[in-house]
């Protein structure tokens, strides 16, 4: 099983003193994208049902949007599509049509019931792809265990290449029941950033190093999750937490959102953190910067949901991407100056 090193368990106790169950929230509001808003060439059904937790990159004046949509809702098998559009259209909340295109679906062991919540970020000046694979082992009766695992695809020639699935140790890979909201993060080494849940129902954030020659791959490979260097449980009043947003560079640190659900109400919340290149938090927003406020991420397939897998920095400005109530695709804007002087308000000793 899973267990805590005494400093990545004193880390863990500095950042839940410091964290309050409430929220300031510092998230405007710039747009709103639906499944109806959709239209897929390359599939006979035009319009997703639903079209949530997306994630994004800026290349010149555009930003493309990498979408989880949904076809259908009998077994809810996911994959991604992509569209783009102007980066000025963000500040546009017209309706607007987008032609869009299915790049990632489902076609391994790994991924035969959904490809879902993809993370994309730049890795050497190439573009990468981690997402949840949904296993063979999904709807399985005989085993709990690997239900998801973290897979990771590269972007060349125009499409994107499947490169690498991420399982733990042989020995503990049956207390594993799923292995998601992951990413990858090159620092002087290189890194995976992935969120497990237990057997014994506890959920990890979790961070491990990763041979470099991943990154290379021509071909799809498992690859073994050495020993964890950071672990994380949530606060008191959370059921569970996970990875949202791939990092941004802040200085020679990097920031990272983390969403958590309450308790109570179940509900998605976000809170931020600083870490250093060791993978190892720095600093926290005592409080959370984002939760469901709007009908839109009140009212959906899930309720009360906000669900950040996407982040840009534009000049001093963090345009981020997030599904609200697994319905919709909502882009918002933070002010970075805001964020910063909370986080260095709030370091870990």
């Amino acid at each position: 099983m899973v267990k805590l090193r005494n400093t990545w368990a004193e880390l863990s106790k500095k950042i839940i003193e410091k964290r309050k169950f409430e929220t300031i929230d510092l998230v405007k509001r710039l747009k709103v994208i639906t499944g109806h808003d959709i239209r897929i060439k390359n599939y006979p059904v035009e319009s997703p049902r639903v079209a949530f937790n997306p994630s994004i990159h800026v290349f010149g004046n555009n930003i493309r949007i990498y979408a989880r949509v949904i076809m259908g809702y009998y077994t809810y098998t996911s994959a991604i599509a992509e569209f783009e559009f102007p980066l000025e259209e963000l500040y546009d909340q017209s309706r607007k049509t987008y032609e869009a295109e299915f790049t990632v679906l489902p076609d391994t062991k790994y991924d035969l019931w959904g490809v879902e919540d993809p993370r994309v970020y730049e890795i050497n000046g190439k573009l990468f792809m981690t997402y949840c694979g949904r296993t063979v082992n999904y709807f399985s009766v005989e085993s709990k265990s690997e239900r998801t695992l973290p897979v990771t695809a590269r972007y060349e020639n125009g499409k994107w290449k499947k490169i690498a699935v991420f399982r733990m140790q042989e020995e503990i890979r049956s207390f594993v029941v799923s292995d998601k909201n992951a990413f990858l993060v090159k620092t002087d080494k290189l890194m995976l950033f992935h969120r497990l849940h237990m057997l014994n129902d506890k959920f990890y954030l979790a961070v491990c190093n990763v041979p470099e020659k991943v990154i290379n791959s021509d071909n799809l490979q498992e690859i073994e999750i050495g020993e964890n260097i950071t672990i994380m449980e949530g606060a008191p009043f959370e059921s569970k937490i996970g990875w949202a947003t791939p990092p941004i560079k802040v200085n020679d640190e990097n920031l990272v959102l983390i969403h958590g659900v309450d308790r109570e109400l179940t509900a998605y919340r976000v809170f931020a953190v600083l870490i250093n290149k060791e993978g190892y938090f720095t600093a926290v927003t005592p409080f959370y910067i984002l939760e469901p406020k709007e009908i839109y991420e009140k009212y959906g397939d899930r309720p009360f949901v906000v669900f950040p897998c996407g982040i840009q920095r534009l000049g001093e400005k963090l345009i981020i991407s997030y599904g609200g109530a697994d319905t919709t695709i909502v882009i918002g804007e933070i002010e970075l100056e805001t964020l910063m002087n909370i986080l260095e308000e709030n370091r870990i000793d």
